[in-house]
């Protein structure tokens, strides 16, 4: 029997069920990847994430080829080119681990309604997360809307079912190429229609459990504290290995727990969980974005609508400002650098940089929301979409507040000596620690001692904090009043 295995957010060997039932269930296997053309053309994802995937995929290649297998690619509309790859290599079964995205899941079911039109047998999988939507449910079977909630479920699935993780398959250590197909170059990130970049977090399956292992080894042991000091190593990054696939969640999750049972010096069970935590919000999200799909075009919570400043120049001046790290708030200035140079941006500074562009800008989240897709390493609809909700109070959590940061003060807590907002922020190198945080609260006498004349070489601060906190209430209020 000769299967077609696609390759979509899971790119990589071990722990992948898709092509571990592949590899068990055929005589030949045909690994195939689709560039979408139409997904590409529109821009929504930036060079870094292109890039990431391109150099997942390299690797992804030479795996395969030490074992045997030639991967194959094409460009074009996914549902024509699986479709039509399935016909010319006359597959028998065509594999693939499933998606939660609205697009994606049409597209599968547009793609499964083909093959099996022409009498193949479609064989699909759960990988992209631990639990699928609809593992985890409430005591009717309705979605959560909680997190609280899904987590305890999600923890007490995980006790009854106890997840493991699949090797890299024993069939592909045998050669199993079918009809002896050739490899050919993957596209250059150009040839995409996107300029190169090179990615700040390393990709592919090799690097991924490299990273992970460092993780395990250290900061994840203290990750209550260093998850929020972006000037520090105290986060996996792992995201965007996550979202292409180059390892999975149970796997992650499997080995963090390993380090509990090590009995050595240094292992903190609550920083553990925590981490785990992180990943289950992931999976919420996940199935917040199938269940709920409105939330793609606007706020989970419809009733909510937080204040946005009319178009026009004053609004898309701060915008511009905000996009370039130029605001005059050093933390938030440094996270926008940040994303700009690397494609990528911790967590604690994502959190404080949304909050400006929502409370104190008083900018649509969803201009942010775009935004961040268009530059991050780790551009996933269903994360950035939850998280960017969760910061402008749109999102699922009951909050009756209004969640506004003071950028000021997250800066003084988090990065104390400016080590993070000098790395990425060269202006501010030689700004006294006093000052990092109100550069232009110096005297003239000062900027001139520390080579930063505030509103030449940096700028003053584009709004009063105070100020936009008083008017967003102010304002929200309004529009909440019958």
């Amino acid at each position: 029997m000769r299967g077609l295995m696609w390759f979509r957010r899971d790119l990589r060997l071990a722990d992948q069920p898709a092509l571990s039932a592949a590899c068990t269930e055929c005589d030949q296997v045909i690994p195939l990847f689709v560039f979408d053309d139409p997904l590409l053309q529109s821009k929504e994802f930036g060079a870094a994430c292109v890039n990431f995937m391109l150099g997942s995929l390299r690797e992804l290649a030479t795996s395969l080829e030490a074992r045997g297998l030639a991967l194959q690619w094409r460009r074009g509309d996914p549902v024509e080119e699986v479709v039509r790859a399935a016909r010319d290599w006359k597959a028998d079964v065509v594999y693939w681990n499933r998606d939660y995205e609205p697009r994606a899941i049409l597209r599968d079911q547009l793609v499964q309604r083909e093959l099996e039109r022409m009498g193949l047998i479609v064989r699909t999988f759960k990988d992209h997360v631990v639990f699928e939507p609809q593992d985890i449910r409430g005591v009717s079977g309705e979605p959560l809307q909680r997190y609280s909630a899904y987590r305890a479920r999600w923890w007490a699935q995980w006790s009854t079912h106890k997840p493991r993780a699949l090797p890299v398959p024993a069939a592909l250590r045998s050669s199993k190429q079918a009809m002896g197909l050739p490899s050919s170059p993957l596209p250059s990130a150009e040839e995409l229609g996107y300029a190169s970049f090179d990615p700040w977090i390393e990709p592919g399956e090799q690097q991924a459990w490299k990273r992970l292992r460092w993780f395990c080894e250290g900061p994840l042991h203290r990750y209550g504290t260093g998850r929020n000091i972006p000037g520090i190593e105290g986060s996996s990054k792992l995201s965007p290995h996550f979202r292409f696939g180059t390892i999975s969640p149970r796997a992650a999750i499997l080995a963090a727990l390993k380090t509990l049972r090590k009995g050595r010096a240094g292992v903190s069970r609550p920083d553990v969980f925590l981490w785990i935590d992180e990943l289950i919000w992931r999976e919420f999200f996940q199935q917040i974005l199938a269940e709920f799909p409105h939330v793609i075009s606007g706020p989970f919570r419809r009733e909510v609508a937080p204040p946005v400043r009319e178009p026009g120049h004053e609004r898309d001046r701060l915008f511009q400002a905000w996009c370039e790290g130029k605001t005059g708030y050093p933390i938030v200035d440094a996270g926008m650098r940040q994303l700009r140079q690397t494609g990528w941006m911790h967590n604690r500074v994502r959190m404080i940089v949304a909050s400006f562009l929502v409370k104190d800008l008083r900018i649509d989240w969803q201009s942010g929301e775009r935004y961040f897709m268009a530059h991050l390493l780790d551009a996933d609809v269903a994360a950035n979409n939850g998280n960017w909700q969760w910061c402008a109070s749109t999102g699922t959590d009951a909050m009756k507040g209004y969640r506004i940061f003071n950028p000021t003060l997250q800066g003084k807590k988090f990065d104390p000596d400016g080590l993070y907002i000098r790395r990425y922020v060269p202006a501010l190198a030689s700004v006294p620690t006093a000052n990092i945080h109100e550069p232009h609260l110096m005297a003239l006498s000062e900027q001139e001692e520390a080579r930063c004349r505030i509103g030449v070489d940096y700028p003053a601060p584009i709004v009063d904090h105070r100020q936009a906190r008083e008017d967003y209430l102010r304002l929200s209020t309004q529009k909440r009043t019958p």
